[in-house]
């Protein structure tokens, strides 16, 4: 089978498409015929060696979609021909590939109001975003929320989630996306560049960031007492939260079947919408990553198209 893959760790250049064999399942697992792959940061931070999986050479790749091929002993709730989307593995590796392994507990069956491309740009994002509100942050109706990074992949399901769920939504963005997020259903949007001259936004109740640096510290002097920021880049010390008197939640996403379950639900009511961007052939999965490190493309999800 052909398949997009590193031997070292390395910038884009390193990926390479090969010919390898076809993996078996094995307990636990589902081997999927892949119709999608979706492109994300953490594939790049594999790729780089800034998280390290062995042994190498390595398929790269945790976001799919795709057909079910066979499923391995003690899986239920799968069968051949079943349609499903998720992520591959706790390692997030091997779906840049026309086959894939899978565990059975990080799969769901893919929602049918997406086709397989919008199905392989989802389930990572929206499992995070689903956790930063309703899990780490705990929301309630009513409350306000802040979202840094608003028009990234995370942050544009984070906007979705938070207004279905009743929350006054603030995002912050670039200026070229404010109009973008605003669609999405925020209240309020500010330019990133001058979000920390805006007083209004202060007495948050949740911070939600997928910036992290200098935006962070200055969201933390946003929230009210007792407030919340729950990042996926960069955890806040604990003195830094007692002398702002916040909370603060760092973590790292956990796709599991149950959210994804909840995910699908929530794109078949239509509550949900998916940002497809770039979308490339398996063999580009090269230019892909450039992408991912600043060339241009589409705003919006990048995935790989495999041809199975």
């Amino acid at each position: 089978m052909k398949a997009a893959r590193i031997l070292r760790f390395g910038p884009p250049n390193v990926i390479t498409n090969d010919e390898v064999p076809q993996p078996q399942p094995a307990a636990g697992q589902v081997l999927v015929r892949v119709k999608a792959a979706g492109v994300g940061n953490w594939d790049a931070l594999i790729r780089e060696g800034k998280i390290k999986l062995e042994p190498l050479p390595l398929i790269l790749g945790a976001e799919l979609s795709g057909i079910v091929e066979a499923i391995g002993p003690e899986v239920s709730g799968f069968k051949p021909g079943d349609e499903v989307y998720g992520a591959t593995n706790e390692q997030f590796s091997g779906a840049y590939a026309e086959y894939a392994l899978a565990s059975a507990g990080m799969i769901s069956h893919k929602p049918k109001s997406l086709n397989f491309v919008e199905a392989a740009s989802a389930p990572i994002v929206t499992v995070t975003a689903w956790q930063m509100l309703f899990e780490y942050a705990q929301v309630n109706a009513g409350q306000t929320v802040l979202i840094l990074g608003a028009a990234g992949n995370v942050g544009a399901y984070a906007v979705q989630l938070a207004r279905h769920a009743g929350l006054h939504v603030v995002a912050s963005a670039g200026v070229a996306d404010l109009d973008y997020v605003r669609s999405l259903g925020a209240e309020k949007v500010v330019d990133y560049k001058r979000e920390q001259t805006d007083v209004s936004l202060t007495g948050l109740d949740v911070v939600l960031d997928m910036v992290g640096g200098e935006a962070q510290q200055r969201a933390l002097q946003l929230l009210k007492p007792d407030g919340i920021l729950v990042s996926v880049v960069s955890p806040v010390p604990e003195t830094t939260q007692k002398r702002y008197g916040i909370r603060s939640a760092y973590f790292y996403v956990d796709v599991t079947t149950s959210r994804l379950n909840k995910i699908t639900q929530l794109f078949d009511s239509g509550r949900l919408v998916t940002n497809v961007g770039t979308v490339l052939p398996l063999e580009e999965a090269r230019i892909a990553h450039e992408m991912l490190g600043g060339a241009p493309h589409k705003r919006g999800k990048i995935v790989l198209r495999i041809a199975a």
